[in-house]
């Protein structure tokens, strides 16, 4: 394993999970915009280590194993809480799509890599439009309170729909992208 930069960023999403969690629940009136702020802040991390390793020439195969783990981890844990804040049947769709997006495609990563295919299924901009979209949402409804007099719950609410039907899209481009090997292959 190789600490360099980029993967001291993605060490730092991986602590930053419990982190949210404890701060979330802390018993002040703080405990809310902190847990969103520290998602944010974990969320552009996301983008630095990326950017960091490429500008820098540290990228690794450990870093790009666990990036997208980390990513998945606490978006996983993020929408967990929030859901589990605001128990509507709606919110946990939407929660179940993305989180279920992920295990999918990871899933077929892993898969096109056995058959030396993983090129097929490689992160396209696309991709990243979903994961701003779901970073700023789901710090937004962690805020969860007003900014210079403007409710952000709901604006995170409706971030987060989009991104679940971003999620939907991009999965099905990477299926997409992939079902033809998945043909040849059988």
């Amino acid at each position: 394993m190789v600490l360099n930069l980029p993967n001291a960023l993605t060490w730092f999403r991986i602590v930053a999970i419990p982190l949210v969690v404890v701060v979330f629940y802390l018993p002040v009136p703080w405990a809310r915009p902190a847990a969103g702020l520290l998602f944010a802040l974990a969320g552009i991390t996301d983008y630095l280590d990326g950017y960091l390793a490429r500008r820098l020439n540290q990228t690794s195969s450990f870093g790009a194993f666990l990036d997208p783990v980390a990513d998945k981890l606490i978006v996983s844990t993020a929408l967990v809480l929030l859901v589990q804040a605001d128990p509507q049947a709606a919110l946990a769709i939407v929660a179940g799509i993305i989180i279920g997006r992920e295990i999918t495609v990871s899933a077929l990563r892993e898969w096109m890599s056995e058959l030396g295919a993983r090129a097929h299924v490689a992160v396209t901009f696309f991709g990243k439009w979903k994961t701003t979209v779901q970073i700023v949402g789901i710090s937004l409804m962690l805020y969860h309170k007003p900014i210079l007099g403007i409710e952000v719950y709901p604006i995170g609410v409706g971030l987060l729909f989009v991104a679940a039907a971003l999620t939907i899209w991009s999965m099905l481009d990477y299926l997409r992208a992939a079902w033809p090997i998945m043909l040849r292959r059988e």
